[in-house]
């Protein structure tokens, strides 16, 4: 039996419709694509590279391995990069860490910080690149260098992690914390990404040949889609408040002065917290070997004076073992200009570049004198001397003998915080403000009389910091100096927090995020039905074009090959078409070897 004519014609045109496939290749975008897979691939020649065809893999399995390895280390990446961005607050504490255990000073925050910004623009760049050659249409092909990179990069990534996350455990609460103000820009910005991968996602979709293929790619796509789309559902922030509920912000205790500007536990740090307005002043004290109060936080003078100069055979002893003459001969400004833990000494003057070489270690009676004078509010750690020391049984009276004695301190502006013999100074003063470091219950802390909480930032909780406050307990946080985080502890309810950053913290208006239930609901809301009907009107449009449905834009017809108003023919393709009468025995079916174009200059023949 004949085909009939209705069938004999569809079968002419679909065969008509592959040839015309294989000669009317677009070339508008040919110098971006060359560009897209020279640097991806080294394939800045045409005849290096390979398009693939609907319904064919993107890439081979080596070429789809290294693609997943891609993903895999751009989302490493990022994690360790967003990790490490949000633990600025600690890097001070981070730097000093390495320089007791290395016994030299090197900014390592900021190494690290560089090297992994730097790690993950370059694997970004690569996915970028890859999306693209996608988009077009192209078959990934990924250099071997940048196959070494990436398993550099990887490899970085998970070593960074895991030492950081057994050195610095803590930073992983304040990467959660950091969720509670950037989870909503994060939302924001995991929905946008979606969305611009909803192009090449779409495209290979319809151009797949396999059901298996298909349905996988596009379920995958779903579900992480929707994952998005739900996850503000789960999200908690105290920053999402109703307006006028926000409090007073938190009060500003100046972390062994203000060290950003001055050297740390100085007359002229004090000074400077001072200055810039902070309420409170915290130190940290220890008793020299004949009874002198006197302003250090380490355990050893190493870190912070010049003793490896002035008695280079004691650099190891502790602080307290020094007599007060020995201590009074000592630089505590000098190693500040050398080091520049903070980055900020460049903003120093002459005058207080000379003001910071004259520093000398303080006396607690000094620092008294200082907040007395300013009316300040001043906490401070007491160190118990050594063993062997004259005063390591006195060391609390001795303190109490300066406060009493000696400074014209009023007591209710000292925040008392050594828990040692808590009763016996409760007695001996009553108006200290009794201040307590452990995370205890209600119970407990009305029992020692305790009225204010000095905790770790990481304990940052709302519920609990009203729950004090029902009770006449104040919350202050240390150490907050990045303004995301005070802006947290705004938004908490937070009293009081100390801070190395007093002059950035105190020009705060506002939090830096903040908004009602309905503005944010309203923001979700809007971020994914705009994302919705983008990505239905990009698959509709790739289910359009596939399907060799014409329409029409600026003129011109567009088919599922696209615009092609120019188009070039590589000499191969066309050499592979075989002259069949079948298809070409109609008047209106010629093929005119005149129409056909030149291929690098030269005629084809046909």
């Amino acid at each position: 039996m004949g085909r009939s004519p209705v069938s004999l014609s569809r079968l002419k045109l679909g065969k008509l419709k592959v040839v015309r496939r294989q000669l009317l290749q677009r070339y508008e975008h040919q110098p971006f694509v060359s560009c897209l897979a020279g640097l991806y691939g080294c394939q800045w020649r045409r005849y290096q590279r390979a398009k693939a065809q609907p319904g064919e893999c993107c890439c081979s399995r080596l070429e789809c391995g290294s693609f997943a390895l891609l993903i895999v280390t751009f989302f490493l990446t990022l994690i360790f990069l967003y990790f490490w961005s949000e633990a600025q607050n600690d890097y001070n504490d981070f730097d000093w860490f390495n320089f007791g255990n290395l016994g030299f000073w090197f900014p390592w925050s900021v190494v690290l910080l560089v090297v992994a910004a730097t790690l993950f623009t370059y694997i970004a760049l690569l996915l970028v690149l890859a999306v693209c050659l996608l988009s077009e249409g192209q078959r990934l092909y990924l250099h071997w260098s940048h196959k070494i990179g990436i398993l550099v990069t990887l490899a970085f990534s998970i070593s960074a992690t895991a030492v950081l996350s057994d050195l610095w455990s803590k930073e992983w609460t304040t990467l959660l914390l950091s969720f509670q103000i950037t989870a909503p820009f994060l939302h924001l910005g995991g929905v946008s990404l979606m969305t611009l991968l909803s192009w090449p996602i779409a495209l290979h979709f319809f151009r797949m040949n396999k059901r298996v293929r298909q349905v996988a790619i596009l379920s995958l796509y779903l579900a992480v889609l929707f994952a998005l789309y739900l996850v503000p559902l789960g999200m908690y922030s105290p920053c999402i408040k109703e307006e006028g509920t926000l409090g007073p912000a938190p009060t500003l205790i100046g972390h062994r002065g203000a060290p950003m500007l001055a050297p740390e536990n100085t007359q002229m740090s004090f000074e400077k917290a001072v200055e810039v307005g902070g309420e409170g002043l915290e130190t940290d004290v220890t008793i020299s070997y004949d009874g002198v109060p006197f302003l250090m936080h380490d355990s050893t003078l190493r870190r912070t004076t010049n003793v490896y100069e002035v008695f280079p055979n004691r650099t190891d002893d502790p602080a307290a073992m020094f007599t007060w003459p020995e201590l009074e001969m000592l630089s505590a400004g000098s190693w500040f200009l050398r080091r520049d833990p903070f980055s900020t000494a460049s903003s120093l003057d002459l005058d207080e570049r000379d003001q910071v070489q004259n520093q000398t270690v303080p006396t607690l009676k000094e620092f008294l004198n200082l907040a007395a004078q300013h009316e300040r509010l001043v906490i401070f750690d007491l160190r118990r001397p050594p063993r062997g020391h004259p005063y390591r049984d006195t060391w609390i009276t001795r303190t109490l003998e300066v406060i009493h004695n000696e400074s014209v301190i009023n007591s209710s502006q000292v925040l008392w915080l050594p828990a040692d013999q808590r009763s016996v100074v409760q007695e001996l003063d009553p108006e200290l403000q009794q201040t307590s470091g452990d995370h205890a219950s209600i119970e407990e802390l009305q029992e020692e009389h305790i009225v204010r909480l000095n905790l770790h930032y990481s304990y940052m909780s709302q519920d609990q910091i009203r729950k004090y406050a029902s009770v006449n307990i104040s919350t202050n946080l240390y150490v907050i100096s990045q303004p995301w985080l005070y802006s947290l502890a705004w938004c908490a309810g937070v009293h009081s927090v100390t801070t190395n950053a007093l002059h950035i913290l105190k020009k705060l208006q506002r939090p830096l995020f903040l908004m009602t239930p309905d503005e944010y609901s309203l923001m979700w809301i809007l971020t994914d039905i705009v994302s919705a009907f983008f990505i239905t009107a990009v698959f509709i449009f790739h289910w359009w074009r596939e399907r060799g449905l014409p329409f029409w834009s600026d003129s011109r017809q567009v088919n599922e090959n696209g615009p092609y108003s120019k188009f070039r023919t590589e000499r191969s393709e066309v050499q592979g078409i075989r002259w069949n009468p079948l298809f070409f025995d109609g008047p209106s079916l010629s093929l005119d070897p005149v129409h056909v174009p030149p291929v690098h200059g030269f005629p084809v023949p046909i």
